[in-house]
């Protein structure tokens, strides 16, 4: 895991923007990550005390919890900041977007389960995406949307509860 590497990646995906609070959430997510590769537990630690404190700041300044436990794929975006809740549970494929006042986490607290999320997904502001379901790829879930089933490929996901709806293919837009 070469971390330099991972965050050009994140400013690039960003646009360039430094300003960008999604990035700074990924860069503090980075680091998180980085730390555990550290094999010694003595030298470790100051970088995991370096990482929760900067985990804490971010969570403050941008209002978004992105643990470094969750696997995110890459071009993953926050795109708009502020009350993201994401699981430990929680995993992403690639090219997912995720939107404010969005919590994707667990149904219930015996269950220690969150939702695994596909490649390209776009995720609409307010969504709620919860429990031991998948969501497939190139899903788009609505804004406001709460998800609390498994959703296939190609849907895209609205309502509360969600209903899912199959996208219309290229060639049946035209008929």
């Amino acid at each position: 895991m070469n971390p330099l590497r991972n965050i050009r990646a994140d400013l690039a995906t960003y646009e360039g923007k430094w300003s960008s609070q999604g990035f700074w959430v990924m860069v503090v997510y980075r680091l998180g990550q980085w730390r555990y590769t550290i094999k010694s537990g003595l030298i470790r630690k100051p970088f995991s005390f370096l990482y929760k404190s900067c985990y804490k700041v971010v969570q403050i300044l941008t209002g978004v919890e992105l643990p470094c436990e969750v696997p995110v794929g890459s071009n993953f975006r926050i795109e708009h900041f502020g009350d993201i809740i994401v699981s430990g549970y929680a995993s992403f494929g690639d090219n997912c977007i995720i939107r404010n006042g969005v919590t994707v986490g667990l149904k219930n607290i015996e269950e220690k389960t969150a939702p695994r999320i596909g490649n390209n997904v776009n995720i609409g502001t307010g969504a709620k995406i919860l429990g031991n379901i998948t969501i497939g790829d190139n899903v788009d879930i609505g804004a406001n949307a709460v998800v609390i089933a498994s959703v296939p490929d190609n849907c895209i996901a609205v309502g509360i509860p969600a209903k899912i709806i199959p996208k219309k293919s290229p060639a049946h837009e035209g008929a």
